[in-house]
C-alpha cells in the first residue's frame, strides 16, 4: 500500500505525496517549533522542508519515509538559525523608573510563543529521555533556545524524539561520535527544570483546582488570595518584552495594577501541554469584549511558579479563540 503509494508519488501525484506525510506533519511541526522556539517560524520553515521533500521525492530511496523528513526538516531549521539576525530585535527593559520591586531583566527568549497542542498522544522512541508532555512544555523549549543549534537540535532528536546515535548522524550529515559528544554538552548545558514529580496531573482536578482560584482571585482584584497562590520564586515574563517581575507581591501588584478599574473575562484553555487562560478586556467604546492575550500557567504543587503572558499578536486565532465577544 505505501509502495503503491509513494510510487504514484514519484511519478508526480500531489495528492499522493500528501498522503504520504500526513500522518507526519503535527510531529514534524512540533519537531520545528522545539529547534526554533517559534511556531510562526517553525509553521513557515516546516512548510519549505515539505515544498523540499515534494521536489526531491523522486530521489528518496523508500528506507524511511520518517527519518528522511526530519532531516529536510532539521536542517531546514539549522538554516534558518543561522541566518535568524533576520529576526527584528526587541526594544530595552520597560517599566524602568516606574518604581516596581522584583523587576528585573528576564533570561527567556524573546521570540517564544505558546504552543496550542499538547501532544500527549504522540509516543517518542525508545531511548528518548523525555514524554511527549514533557518536552513540549513552555519551560522546557525556552530552555532548548539557550543551547547552540546543533547541540539543540541532536538533544532533540536524540532524548524527545528517540533516534538513535546512528540515526541522529544521518539526519544531519555527521558521525556517531560528533553526535554523541554534542549531546553530552547539551544535558550539561540544559538548564534544570523543576520537579517533574511536584506538577498535578495534566487535566486533573488538582490542577483545575489552582486555576480555579487564580481566576476567582484575579476578576475578584484580590490580591492576598493571588499573593498566596504563587510561590516564593515566583516569575512572569511578558515575551517579547525583556522585563521579569520576581515574587508574588511584586507579580501580583502588577497585574492588578495594570487592570486597575476593568472587568475581566479570563476563558481557559491550554497551551504547550499546561493550563492558559485567555485574557478579554472590554472595548470602551463598544458593547464588546476584546482580546488582549494568553497567560500560560506553570504549577508547583497547589500553586504558579511561573506566568508567562503573551499579547495577541495574532496567536489566539491559532488557539480557536476570536478577537471579540459580545457583552451583555
Amino acid at each position: 500500500m505505501i509502495e503503491a503509494t509513494l510510487a504514484r508519488a514519484q511519478a508526480g501525484d500531489g495528492e499522493a505525496f500528501r498522503e504520504l506525510i500526513d500522518p507526519y506533519r503535527r510531529e514534524l511541526q512540533a519537531h520545528c517549533y522545539r529547534i526554533l522556539g517559534s511556531v510562526q517560524d517553525a509553521e513557515d520553515v516546516l512548510q519549505e522542508a515539505l515544498l523540499a521533500a515534494w521536489r526531491s521525492i523522486g530521489r528518496f530511496d523508500g528506507q524511511s519515509l520518517r527519518a528522511w523528513l526530519y532531516r529536510i526538516a532539521t536542517n531546514r531549521c539549522l538554516n534558518y538559525l543561522r541566518g535568524e539576525s533576520r529576526r527584528p530585535q526587541p526594544g530595552g527593559l520597560p517599566g524602568q523608573g516606574a518604581g516596581w520591586t522584583g523587576l528585573g531583566r528576564s533570561d527567556e527568549p524573546w521570540w517564544l510563543e505558546p504552543y496550542p497542542d499538547d501532544l500527549g498522544d504522540l509516543a517518542p522512541g525508545p531511548e528518548a529521555r523525555y514524554d511527549a508532555l514533557e518536552s513540549i512544555a513552555l519551560s522546557f523549549v525556552a530552555g532548548l533556545q539557550h543551547l547552540p543549534p546543533q547541540q539543540r537540535a541532536v538533544l532533540v532528536l536524540r532524548d524527545v524524539l528517540g533516534f538513535s546515535a546512528a540515526e541522529a548522524a544521518d539526519i544531519l550529515g555527521t558521525t556517531q561520535a560528533a553526535v554523541n559528544s554534542a549531546l553530552i554538552r547539551a544535558r550539561a548545558g540544559l538548564r534544570p527544570d523543576r520537579d517533574p514529580h511536584d506538577v498535578p496531573v495534566p487535566k486533573s482536578p488538582a490542577e483545575a483546582a489552582v486555576v480555579d482560584r487564580f481566576v476567582s482571585a484575579f476578576e475578584r482584584f484580590d490580591l492576598d488570595e493571588l499573593v498566596a497562590l504563587l510561590t516564593d520564586d515566583a516569575r512572569l515574563t511578558m515575551p517579547p518584552e525583556l522585563a521579569e517581575h520576581r515574587g508574588p507581591h511584586p507579580i501580583a501588584g502588577f497585574l492588578l495594577e495594570s487592570h486597575s478599574g476593568q472587568d475581566l473575562k479570563l476563558l481557559p484553555t491550554r497551551a504547550n501541554g499546561q493550563p492558559a487562560l485567555v485574557l478579554y478586556l472590554p472595548d470602551p467604546s463598544a458593547p464588546i469584549w476584546r482580546a488582549c492575550g494568553l497567560i500560560v500557567l506553570t504549577l508547583r504543587g497547589n500553586q504558579i511558579y511561573a506566568l508567562t503572558r503573551f499579547g495577541d499578536r495574532g496567536l489566539l486565532a491559532r488557539f480557536g479563540f476570536p478577537r471579540t465577544l459580545p457583552r451583555g
